[in-house]
């Protein structure tokens, strides 16, 4: 049975925290996504529910801790600047292939339009992309390839960036859509190349 203090006794607090992400991979693991509730979660790490709100606006903020526990600012991409596409590709995939690792239930409970902690994590607050995120990134590497010359000066940098979050979102629904299966790689390179071609300079 969960504790009945909503606050973990001082020196807990990192433990409590651990212990309820841990429990929740688990749960995942064995139960499946949509076994994951608040309830369930306090119940099978034998935590209170108050002990969860300390930490966790709600169970799409637990989850998007999977997601955002990943800083892409000074990740390390392999793909030569000039070669733009590829190497948004190469960034996108990076986060593509986290989902991946959270398995396809996962994703199947996450990818929803309810999330509102995946929406703010996906989107932009007055303009801009919030620092650490890959699309905060991808807006970096395609300003740094339009002041090296390899894209059009006319491209609008920033509505660039929101079309290709959005043609990545589209490839990640797709491959939830069905069942993994989707080569989500390959879409991902064909839609991304394709719609960047026109500002691309060869």
């Amino acid at each position: 049975m969960p504790k009945k203090s909503g606050r973990p006794a001082k020196g807990d607090e990192k433990n409590s925290r651990e212990h309820i992400i841990d429990t929740t991979v688990s749960m995942i693991k064995t139960k499946g996504a949509d076994a994951i509730t608040v309830r369930n979660i306090c119940n099978e790490a034998g935590l209170s529910i108050g002990t969860f709100y300390h930490y966790f606006r709600d169970k799409d903020d637990l989850m998007m801790y999977f997601l955002s526990e990943t800083a892409f600012d000074n990740c390390s991409l392999k793909t030569d600047p000039s070669k733009v596409s590829e190497r948004i590709c190469e960034l996108y995939m990076k986060l593509i292939s986290k989902y991946q690792e959270l398995g396809l239930d996962f994703m199947k409970s996450f990818y929803s339009t309810s999330n509102r902690s995946l929406s703010a994590y996906m989107g932009e607050v007055d303009g801009v992309f919030a620092p650490g995120t890959v699309m905060a990134r991808s807006e970096k590497e395609l300003n740094d390839a339009l002041s090296f010359g390899y894209i059009s000066e006319n491209a609008d940098i920033h509505t660039v960036c929101m079309d290709i979050c959005t043609i990545v979102k589209g490839c990640v629904f797709e491959w939830c859509l069905n069942d993994g299966k989707a080569d989500i790689q390959t879409s991902l390179h064909r839609l991304i190349g394709n719609y960047l071609s026109p500002i691309i300079i060869s």
